[in-house]
């Protein structure tokens, strides 16, 4: 296949995140290489906070899916009528999807946000939810930005966080350091992170560092060196490996 055919079949969520996306490395499977090897590639189970950042990102970029979500009319998910209706899913509470329109309006009535994702000019190209993908230390990987601002020349990656005055250390724990790294080389333009505080409505923007991209990049070195250890070792037994580290 060709490049563009790739990307065109990875615009389809079904190929991206199934057997089609999966022969391709993303920055999601580094921090399964970092904590368990053998768990690669195994579906990830869900959760709250992820059915709720998927709804922010899907009200602020793609509204027109919202209909892919259910929403629920209860107090929490301990009652009678959420267990019935979720069916064993994970769905939003009223409540909690009610919250996430006031972190989208609080996002798009602040102007600087507002033009970085829906651009300041009618001419302004913006692309959303694009994949992409690139050769890395010899491994393919995949990625897929929120927005592409092209004005700006920018990818902006939309992020909620229950603490904004801990993103610094979300970022390091979270590898969004390495999303960084990843993203500069498959779309050809620097990433920032616009996030939001779930509770106060604050809202940051992040730059990058070079510091942070370096250090993104010794973990993409690290998590391709285990990959091959455990994927690409003839006669590799995992059982058998031990690291020595030092306090």
């Amino acid at each position: 296949m060709t490049h563009e055919e790739i990307i065109e079949k990875l615009k389809d969520d079904e190929n991206y995140y199934g057997d089609f996306g999966n022969q391709f490395l993303s920055n999601s499977d580094i921090g399964t290489l970092f904590t368990n090897p053998l768990e690669f590639k195994k579906q990830s189970v869900s959760s709250v906070n992820l059915v709720i950042g998927s709804y922010l990102h899907t009200c602020v970029l793609e509204p027109h899916k919202l209909d892919s979500f259910k929403i629920i009319d209860a107090s929490n998910r301990n009652v009678k009528r959420y267990k019935e209706e979720s069916e064993g899913e994970i769905c939003l509470l009223r409540h909690e999807a009610d919250h996430v329109y006031r972190m989208r309006d609080a996002l798009m009535k602040n102007t600087i946000i507002r033009d970085l994702i829906i651009g300041s000019r009618k001419e302004t190209e913006v692309l959303y939810e694009m994949p992409g993908i690139a050769e890395i230390n010899g491994h393919m990987w995949k990625g897929k930005a929120d927005v592409i601002n092209k004005d700006e020349r920018l990818v902006i990656d939309l992020k909620s966080t229950s603490d904004i005055s801990n993103f610094y250390y979300s970022a390091k724990k979270y590898n969004y350091d390495s999303q960084a790294y990843l993203y500069n080389h498959i779309f050809g333009v620097p990433l920032i992170f616009v996030v939001i505080d779930k509770k106060s409505l604050k809202i940051n923007i992040f730059e990058v560092s070079n510091e942070t991209l370096q250090r993104g990049e010794e973990k993409v070195q690290k998590a391709v060196d285990i990959f091959n250890l455990y994927h690409n070792t003839n006669g590799f037994n995992p059982n058998e490996y031990i690291e020595t580290k030092i306090l």
